[in-house]
């Protein structure tokens, strides 16, 4: 059985709780949700949605790197949202970070409450 590694960067939020940020095993990356939370000031960047977005992406990009992959290796996506009227915002920014020939499967919920009461947090499965 192939052990597992834990990955963890100081360029995206420590976790704030029993968590990893994400877990390598075999050639799979299982991230954990992450949320708008500034890596430097562990202070929430809610500004409007666009830019909530933005951050959860940049902090998911930084686990991804230290994984040594990048947006083209997910394979899946959760979008967890507080309101389904802001899904083309959200949609927008997410498809930036990817080729859309390319896109990795999804689904999108939308949820009762989000930690911290943010707005958006998406988890991804990346392969190598």
């Amino acid at each position: 059985m192939n052990a597992k590694k834990i990955i963890f960067t100081e360029k995206a939020p420590a976790p704030i709780g029993p968590y990893s940020q994400a877990v390598f095993i075999g050639n799979t990356l299982y991230t954990s949700g992450q949320i708008a939370l500034d890596p430097l000031t562990m202070q929430l960047v809610l500004d409007d949605i666009e830019t909530e977005t933005k951050k959860v992406m940049e902090n998911m990009k930084a686990v991804l790197d230290t994984a040594d992959m990048t947006f083209q290796n997910v394979v899946k996506t959760t979008i967890f949202l507080m309101d389904m009227g802001d899904f083309a915002k959200i949609n927008a920014v997410y498809a930036s970070y990817f080729d859309e020939a390319l896109a990795p499967a999804r689904e999108t919920v939308q949820v009762a409450g989000l930690p911290k009461g943010v707005n958006v947090e998406i988890s991804m499965i990346a392969v190598k």
